[in-house]
Formats: structure tokens, sequence, C-alpha cells
């Protein structure tokens, strides 16, 4: 009989992409005007194999003077987790808030880390609530599936 015993473990964390791209300088750098920043964030995974997942956690950040790139940032970091001999629905929430939450700070240091290196003054990402994302996608999903079967139900009858 096959070990049943359930396993989460970080196989490795890493830098999977990095970018920076300063397209209008050096003119722009003589700018006066207050810039403006975009952060975009995103998070994606894969099964590598059987029990083996990679999971990523992108953020874009685009940094605007007066409708021109200052500066654009994009970063994907990434890590590699065996998960094995969990309910689907377990899987799924370590693979979509757990894993996340721990590749996050490395994420938020890189991109403050480029930032400052380019010259400019850090952007400190903030924290992010994963478990609330990852339910507002649940709820999104069970809403497109039953366009009429369900009902949400708020507060006592």
């Amino acid at each position: 009989m096959a070990d049943e015993t359930p396993v989460f473990q970080i196989q490795r964390m890493y830098l999977k992409d990095l970018s920076l791209e300063q397209p209008n300088s050096p003119q722009i750098l003589l700018e006066q005007a207050q810039p403006q920043v975009d952060i975009n964030l995103g998070m994606a995974a894969a099964q590598v194999v059987d029990g083996i997942y990679e999971v990523t956690v992108t953020a874009t950040v685009t940094t605007k003077v007066k409708d021109k790139v200052l500066f654009l940032v994009e970063a994907k970091q990434a890590g590699i987790f065996e998960i094995r001999n969990l309910p689907d629905d377990q899987k799924q929430g370590i693979i979509s808030i757990v894993c996340p939450q721990m590749i996050y700070p490395y994420l938020r240091a890189i991109v403050s880390d480029v930032c400052t290196r380019a010259g400019f003054p850090p952007i400190l990402l903030t924290e992010v609530n994963f478990q609330a994302m990852f339910e507002a996608q649940q709820a999104q999903a069970a809403a497109q599936q039953g366009n009429g079967g369900s009902r949400i139900i708020t507060g006592a009858n």
C-alpha cells in the first residue's frame, strides 16, 4: 500500500523573469512633473509532473510622466512545490493562497531593488490578501457557471 501521508514542501524559489525598460531616457529624466505609478499583479500555477507544481507571481510596474513611460518593470518570481495526498479543494487553496504568500515577499524585494538600481525611488508593493483574491475568483467562476441556478443569501431570514 502506498504512503498516503499529506505532503507540502518547497522545492525551490527562483526569479523566473525580470525586465526593466526606460524607453524615453534620458530626456524624460529632465521632467519635473510627478510620475503616475500603475501596478498590476498576476498569479499562475501549473503542474510540472505528478505532485509537483510551479506557482508564479508577476508584478508589472509602469511609471509615467505626462503620458510617457518613465520606466517599466516586470518581474516574475516562481516557486516549485511538492503537494501530494491532499483533497483537490485543499490542494487548490494551497496552490492559490499559501504558495503565492510564500513567493510574494521575494517579488516585493526584487521590484524595490530594481527600481533603486535603475536610479529611481523604490516602489514598495503593498501587502496582498491572496485568500480574498482566491475567494473572489471562486465566486466569479461559480456565478458564471450557474447563471440562474444559484442564489446568494445574505443575512438571516
